[in-house]
């Protein structure tokens, strides 16, 4: 049987990676810590179960396709309180079943087949989600990684980019937060990203999963630069998720919000192929959206445990943002190996989160820590990793 090439280039997940790298190797410990994976570990908001037992009856109906209005009306009112930014609920805003969904097919919805009639380019934070890359491979793009390391405040400096690149790009992903580094981008960051997919005529996907896990200061988001500068909205798709604000990742609720014609697009394409959120888990979403009660505790709960990271790893750069560390190293696979064997922590590979590109492997020499447990697990765990590795 013949099977098509193009996820040819794709390499092993990293999670199954991760699998593979640890093989039979035994913690260290009898009470192992997992720091791998973003999964948030705090409680969700009481009232999601019983709204979803409210509405339970609606489960024998077929969802709407775009999202129901009092969720898009939710996020709606939601962006207006966050950014200032108004959106029309019915023509600006698509629900969407999780935010995965999104990043992958707003590719396939708005990615042309050609740009100047060349092959177009999507480029890519490096490290990065992965489904940016399996999205630019399914539309037939080139991915084109570009480095975000300390020297660039980890973020990519896409300023820095030959013109020729940039003439041929579509799409540009960015995530602020980012994941992994925590980094967010600034109001003029933000700005001069909007000049240059104006100067170059490609559009920008923003990646904001992240933005309300944060210390101090809300980072600022892409459409608040939209508002400010007066760019174009069809120049960006910005994308949000109750996953980490609400530790809602199981209800598998986000949303995209960009121009009325971007969106009208990706309606079109998630009328033959999406799918819909049930109507009972949207009216739970609709309320989480709602509420900034259980946000406002949330980030309180991660504060707490940033504020011992900075005790246990004293001058590290603890990012003020997200909710992982990422943490320098010699070597990233053997760092885990180490830190596994030696005192049953498990944490990521940075390089599993990162392609290899002719600057090198921006991910190599780091690990990430998820500071997703109770405060606790994670003061034992960072403890044991700064005993193990910095000791």
């Amino acid at each position: 049987m013949n099977y098509p090439q193009r996820f040819s280039e794709l390499p092993e997940y990293a999670f199954p990676r991760l699998r593979t790298l640890l093989g039979e190797l035994s913690p260290g410990s009898n009470a192992p810590v997992q720091m791998t994976i973003g999964d948030p570990r705090h409680a969700p908001p009481a009232f999601v179960g019983e709204v979803i037992a409210e509405y339970a009856p609606l489960f024998m109906s077929y969802p709407p396709n775009d999202g129901a209005p009092e969720l898009l009306s939710a996020c709606a009112s939601w962006l207006k309180r966050r950014y200032g930014y108004k959106a029309d609920s019915e023509r600006e805003i698509l629900a969407l079943n999780g935010t995965r969904e999104g990043l992958y097919n707003a590719a396939m919805a708005l990615c042309p087949e050609t740009k100047n009639g060349l092959t177009p380019a999507i480029l890519t934070p490096n490290p990065f989600y992965q489904v940016y890359a399996v999205a630019s491979l399914s539309v037939g793009a080139e991915p084109v990684y570009i480095n975000a390391t300390a020297e660039t405040g980890h973020l990519p400096d896409y300023d820095a980019l030959d013109a020729g690149l940039l003439d041929r790009t579509a799409v540009v992903y960015i995530c602020s937060p980012a994941n992994p580094q925590g980094a967010t981008a600034t109001l003029e960051y933000w700005s001069n990203l909007l000049r240059l997919a104006d100067k170059h005529d490609f559009m920008i996907f923003a990646d904001e999963c992240y933005a309300e896990i944060y210390r101090g200061q809300p980072p600022v988001g892409i459409l608040e630069a939209v508002r400010i500068t007066g760019a174009d909205p069809e120049r960006v798709v910005a994308f949000h998720s109750l996953s980490k604000r609400s530790n809602l990742a199981g209800l598998r609720s986000g949303f995209a919000v960009s121009g009325p014609k971007n969106i009208a697009r990706m309606k079109q394409l998630r009328t033959y192929a999406g799918a819909p959120l049930p109507l009972p888990l949207q009216m739970a979403a609709a309320r989480a959206w709602s509420e900034e009660e259980h946000v406002e505790e949330n980030r309180t709960l991660y504060a707490a445990k940033f504020e011992a990271a900075k005790a246990i790893l004293p001058g590290m750069d603890i990012p003020d943002a997200g909710f992982f560390l990422w943490l320098p190293v010699d070597d990233g696979e053997q760092a885990t190996l180490k830190l596994w064997a030696g005192t049953g922590v498990k944490v990521l590979p940075g390089a599993y989160l990162a392609r290899d590109t002719p600057a090198g492997n921006p991910g190599t020499s780091f690990i990430r820590a998820a500071l997703v447990g109770p405060l606790d697990e994670t003061i034992d765990g960072l403890t044991r990793l700064r005993d193990c590795l910095y000791g």
